[in-house]
Formats: structure tokens, C-alpha cells, sequence
């Protein structure tokens, strides 16, 4: 493959004459999947070419005791390694069948594909600066030379010999390489000595150095390298984005951890203590790595056991994450870790909402159920039973787990029988009201974050002046908020200026104010920028010390969403978005006076008649006899019947709108 160089704002195909080639974004190269066998054959359709690009993809079942099972296109479909286990190479066709242009297909081998059973699998595919694999015969000769082709300096170099069983080694630039160090990945061990591994050599932007050890680099003995990238760049639109990180931290053995900065949010991580015995541990956003205040879903690859969790061990942030437990394998008092971690995407700016956004209605089923007709990997679920007149809607979304905060309510968040977040959807269970109940129907919507659509910020309060960080890409136009472990009413901004916004609140339906940024009790400092917004230390119910909070970022993007404001005229009026096809989703709330956050949405019917509407500040079922709104392709009308609240002559509104 060859290598990119970057001029400008377009990467070069350095091979191709000068020739634009596509930016590369993680989410074309990296992917968690989660499936569940079938015991068929089956078909895993995550988006990475791996026919023509190659790479690894690395499967484990995530609630059976089975080896953690690797394949690789070099070495080719149904040829296996375990990375718990020291044995050689073997081939079993059972397992891969093949490598294809979208993922990959699985045979019958229950290792992989046992029926109704949930796994777990991560893709890499080959790309300068992110990840490569060589394979080579060894020669027994010190100071042996392996050419390869990540296009920087690995910070992560993995070894297995295929023809005999012996140890997985580790060189990671975090250790003392120089000085002979390494790790054994199929092991619980610290950093071992010995300077024939890797000939007391750290690896180079062109070659990795194997010594005589048997493990790299016996006479005639067949081996595989991975190799990952250090903060390389070659991502994104301007060719200087990092995707993947390999370092190092010290842990404090304190709920309040270590940070750990990447420039990035992480969504995949690898963590190993160096200094004495633990186990490797395997963490991804998918399966619920997740913001501080909830259990994080692990799997270890020294060992065949089944998921388990940290309870609430770590703290996923905008541009890193923090240690939050005081687990041995992760932050004990003095001990020291290495890791690798890798971005989470979407890094591209959605043209098409319907890979951001879905409405859909369901019945409740008193059962466990897996929704799975979504289209996308979802982020943010607002579920409300629609014909009860008791519960209002609830926010749940993978980032904060299995917890929800009703928008028509103070409380501070609770459990959620939204049990995960899925591929294509969740699975939800029991029989309460809110979220299952098998006398009610429901209306959901799904959100996938997205620069310049939707982002999700959870920080704790620290009582003192703080910024935070965001991934939205774009200043915020409309920003909802919630204390967590706390009751206090939601917080909800828009029109933002240089000098301040209209501030109200979601779970009521006054009017909205000003708030200016100049102003002591403001809890902005400033604007929020495109990147981050700044809290003041006295911002209360924004930055209370210890309390912790989940902030909602919506903007606008070009045919996919509209965030605006009107003026009602007490006639038709037709609001344009910027769309073709018109609104699936129409949320508008008045700011010049009392009015609820009306919802309305494709799924129960945006048509020239009747349009159910729901409340967001209120527990009322649907209303389905009012025509208030209309379809109009370049967004939606609001009719001429629609009441003061929503059409008041010379009222104030914002609102915001999908396509």
C-alpha cells in the first residue's frame, strides 16, 4: 500500500504523481462489531475492506470461557491464533471463511459462531500511520532487520511464531526497549529482561530489530508482526489527525485517577500494568466503556475468561480518559501501565441523516427484546410510551450505560432497562412503563453522534473555573443539560452570540431569558467555542464540586439538521431547512412566553393532516387530533390552526429539525 504525504489540505498518493486520494477517517479503518452467532453461515458487514486493503480482525466470544481468536490476511482466511495460548498457527475451516470488501464471513465453529451466542470483534485494516502486519521466516542472526510499511515509528510491535508454540512478545515505546525489556501478551507477567527478543533495539520507522530469541527470530521458524502507530497523523481532512495512541501513565490508586490526554475521545483500549503480575485488559465503547458513574465491560486477552466489569473504572472524556477505580489492573498506587488506544469516530460530517437519526415506533413486550431495524450504531435513545399518561420521555445513551434521566423531571438518573447499546439498535427488558411494558406503545428516537450534527459531553463539576472539551466540530446552537447524581432542573441554551444566549428549561415550559456572559452568575465565561466550552467555579447546577453532569449538543448540518428560530405570524408558515425531502423530526419550543417542547415525528405521521405531538416537559400521552404542522420538502409549515404556542403573531420560537 503506498504511503501518504500531505500538501495542504488533501492527502497524495506519493506514488500516484501528486494524484488527491480519499482522507482517511478511523471509522474507514478501525471497527468493533458485535454480533451473535448463528451457527450458519454469517456474514459481518462493518464497513472495513479488508479483501483488498488487508488486515486483522480478532474475534472473542464475550459470555462462554473461549480463546480469544485471531485472523489475519496475510496468513489468509481460516488460519488461527490465540492470543491466550502459545500454540502455532493451525487451520480450521470451520472459522473465517473469507476476507470481503465490506467485513468478513464466518463459518460454523462455535469458537465464533455458536448459535445465540454474543461476541465481540475488532478490525484492522492496513493503513500508513494507524496499523500494518509482516509476516517473515526467521534466520537466528542478532540484529536482524524486518521491513514494514506503517510509515512512522510503531508504538507497538506484537510477535507471534506460527510454526511451533511459543510466547506472544510486546515491544512498546513505553518500555525500556533499549534496555531489553518487552511483555508477553498470553501471559500475566511483568516486563521481562532479555535482549534477544528484540536485540535491545526499538523499532523504526522502516524496520523492527529481532535478536537469536526463538520467540522473533529462529532459524527457519514463521512468524506475523502487528504494528501499531504513535500519534502519526494521516487522518482526517487536513492529513494531521492522530487516530492512535501507545503510552504510558502511573497509577495513584484513587477513584479520582489518572488522566490520561490523547487529543481524542478514545473508543477501543488496551491496557497492560507493567511492574508486576495483572492481566491484560480489553476495553471498547461498544460493549460499554463509558463515562464516569458506570460499569465498564472488559475482557482479557491473556485468558479465555468470559466479560466481566470494572465497576465504574473508568471516565471516557472528550480528549482522553481517566482512571476512576482502584483496580489492580488498572490503577494501583505506584504501579505503572502501558496502553494503546484508538479514536473514536464518526470523524466525517454526515451527508445522509438517516446514518444519524431514526424514529420508530414499537410495542412493549414485557420481555427482553433487541430492537435491531435502526441502520445505524446508536448513541443517544429517547423512549416514551406514547398512549400513557404517566411517563414522559427518557434519555438513555451509551455513554453513561445502563442510566436514564426523565426530561419531564428533576430526578438524578436511575437505572435504565435499556440494558446496551447495539450495532444497529439496543436491547431493552423487563416490563416497566417507561421502556417495555406490554400495554403500551412506544415512540424512539435514535441519535448517532456526529461532528457537526449531535455530540455528548459527561464532566464532573469541579466548583472551581474549568473548560471542557467537545467533539461537535461546530460551536453548539442548541445545548440541553442535566446534573446527574443530583435533582435539579434541566438546562437548555440556544441563539448563541458573542456576548450571551436565551437560556430556559427543558423540563418546564416558561419562557426564555437572557443570559449574558458578562454577568457573575452566567455559567459561561464565553461563547462555546467549536471545541470546547468554559465553566465559571460558581456556576451552580452547571459546576457544583464532586456533582456530575451530561450535556446534549445539537447544531446544524447541511441537509441533515436545522437548528433556527422564527417569528410566528398566526398564518401558515413554511420554515426552510435546507432539506429536499422534508422532516422526520420537528422539535420547537417558544421563548418569548409559556410554551411546551413539542415533538413531532415521520414515524407517527408528519403528513397534510392530523399530527400526533408529544410534550418533552410533560408525562401526556400523544395528542392525535391537532393539525399543527404540515410537510413542506424544504423542512416543514406550520399551519395556520397551530395555537399561540407554537405560532403566536410576533412570538418568538427556535427549534430544531432532521431531515
Amino acid at each position: 500500500m503506498p504511503l501518504q504525504a500531505t500538501s495542504g489540505a488533501a492527502s497524495y498518493d506519493a506514488f500516484g504523481g501528486g494524484v488527491p486520494v480519499v482522507p482517511q477517517y478511523i471509522e474507514d479503518v478501525f471497527s468493533t462489531y458485535l454480533y451473535t452467532g448463528t451457527g450458519a453461515s454469517l456474514t459481518i458487514t462493518n464497513g472495513i475492506d479488508l479483501s483488498t486493503k488487508g488486515g486483522l480482525t480478532w474475534i472473542k466470544s464475550r459470555s462462554v470461557a473461549r480463546n480469544h481468536t485471531l485472523f489475519d490476511t496475510n496468513r489468509g482466511a481460516s488460519k488461527r491464533l490465540f492470543s491466550n495460548l502459545t500454540n502455532a498457527e493451525d487451520t480450521d475451516a470451520t472459522t473465517l471463511s473469507s476476507f470481503n470488501t465490506n467485513g468478513f464471513s464466518l463459518s460454523t465453529s462455535i469458537s465464533v459462531n455458536n448459535n445465540n451466542e454474543p461476541y465481540a470483534s475488532w478490525t484492522f485494516r492496513k493503513q500508513p500511520k494507524f496499523f500494518d502486519i509482516v509476516t517473515y521466516t526467521g534466520n537466528g542472526v542478532r540484529g536482524r532487520q524486518i521491513s514494514h510499511s506503517l510509515g512512522s515509528v510503531p508504538g507497538c510491535v506484537i510477535v507471534k511464531r506460527l510454526d511451533v508454540g511459543v510466547s506472544w512478545r510486546v515491544q512498546h515505546r513505553s518500555l525500556n526497549t533499549a534496555g531489553g525489556k518487552d511483555l508477553i501478551l498470553n501471559l500475566t507477567n511483568a516486563e521481562v529482561t532479555n535482549g534477544d527478543t528484540w536485540n535491545s533495539t526499538p523499532a523504526g520507522a522502516t524496520v523492527f530489530t529481532v535478536g537469536p530469541d526463538t520467540d522473533t527470530n529462529a532459524s527457519a521458524g514463521t512468524y506475523v508482526a502487528y504494528l501499531f502507530a504513535h500519534d502519526a497523523g494521516g487522518f482526517g481532512l487536513t492529513g494531521t489527525d492522530n487516530v492512535i495512541s501507545c503510552g504510558s501513565y502511573t497509577g495513584n490508586g484513587s477513584t479520582s485517577g489518572p488522566t490520561v490526554t490523547l487529543g481524542y475521545e478514545p473508543q477501543w483500549l488496551l491496557i497492560k500494568r507493567t511492574d508486576t503480575t495483572s492481566n491484560w485488559s480489553l476495553l471498547d465503547t461498544m460493549r460499554g466503556l463509558t463515562a464516569k458513574g458506570a460499569d465498564d465491560y472488559v475482557l482479557f486477552p491473556n485468558t479465555t475468561g468470559a466479560e466481566t466489569y470494572y465497576s465504574d473504572g473508568f471516565a471516557v472524556l472528550p480528549t482522553g480518559f481517566q482512571l476512576t477505580a482502584t483496580n489492580t489492573p488498572i490503577n494501583a498506587s505506584g504501579g505503572t501501565y502501558i496502553y494503546i488506544a484508538i479514536r473514536r469516530g464518526p470523524m466525517k460530517v454526515p451527508t445522509d441523516a438517516t446514518k444519524v437519526f431514526k424514529p420508530l415506533t414499537r410495542a412493549g413486550t414485557d420481555a427482553t427484546t433487541t430492537v435491531s431495524s435502526v441502520g445505524f450504531a446508536p448513541d443517544l435513545l429517547l423512549i416514551d410510551p406514547k398512549d400513557d399518561a404517566s411517563v414522559g420521555f427518557n434519555f438513555n445513551d451509551r455513554l453513561r450505560g445502563s442510566k436514564y434521566l426523565s426530561s419531564a423531571y428533576t430526578n438524578a438518573e436511575a437505572t435504565s432497562e435499556v440494558l446496551s447499546f447495539n450495532m444497529n439498535g439496543y436491547t431493552v427488558t423487563g416490563w416497566d412503563t417507561k421502556f417495555n411494558n406490554s400495554s403500551f406503545n412506544y415512540i424512539n428516537y435514535l441519535f448517532r453522534r456526529a461532528p457537526s450534527f449531535f455530540d455528548e459531553v459527561c464532566y464532573t463539576g469541579t466548583g472551581t473555573n474549568q473548560t471542557q472539551n467537545h467533539n461537535l466540530g461546530v460551536e453548539p446552537e442548541l445545548w440541553i443539560s442535566k446534573v446527574r447524581n443530583g435533582a435539579d432542573d434541566w438546562s437548555a441554551l440556544a441563539q448563541f452570540t458573542s456576548t450571551g444566549c436565551k437560556y430556559g428549561n427543558l423540563n418546564l415550559d416558561g419562557g426564555f431569558g437572557d443570559l449574558l456572559f458578562s454577568n457573575a452568575y452566567s455559567p459561561f465565561s464565553a461563547r462555546p467555542s467549536s471545541t470546547s466550552f468554559s465553566l465559571r467555579a460558581l456556576a451552580s447546577g452547571w459546576n457544583n464540586s464532586g456533582s456530575t453532569y451530561v450535556a446534549y449538543l445539537f447544531a446544524t448540518c447541511a441537509g441533515v439538521s436545522k437548528v433556527g428560530s422564527y417569528t410566528g405570524t398566526g398564518t401558515t408558515k413554511q420554515i426552510d431547512c435546507g432539506f429536499t425531502g422534508g422532516a422526520r423530526f420537528v422539535l420547537i419550543k417558544k421563548t418569548s412566553g409559556t410554551g411546551s417542547w413539542y415533538v413531532w415525528d415521520s414515524s407517527r405521521g408528519i403528513v397534510s393532516g392530523n399530527d400526533p405531538y408529544l410534550l418533552l416537559n410533560s408525562t401526556a400521552a400523544e395528542v392525535t387530533s391537532t393539525d399543527y404542522i404540515d410537510t413542506y420538502s424544504a423542512g416543514f409549515e406550520i399551519s395556520s390552526t397551530a395555537p399561540s404556542e407554537i405560532n403566536e403573531n410576533g412570538g418568538s420560537f427556535i427549534f430544531f429539525a432532521v431531515s
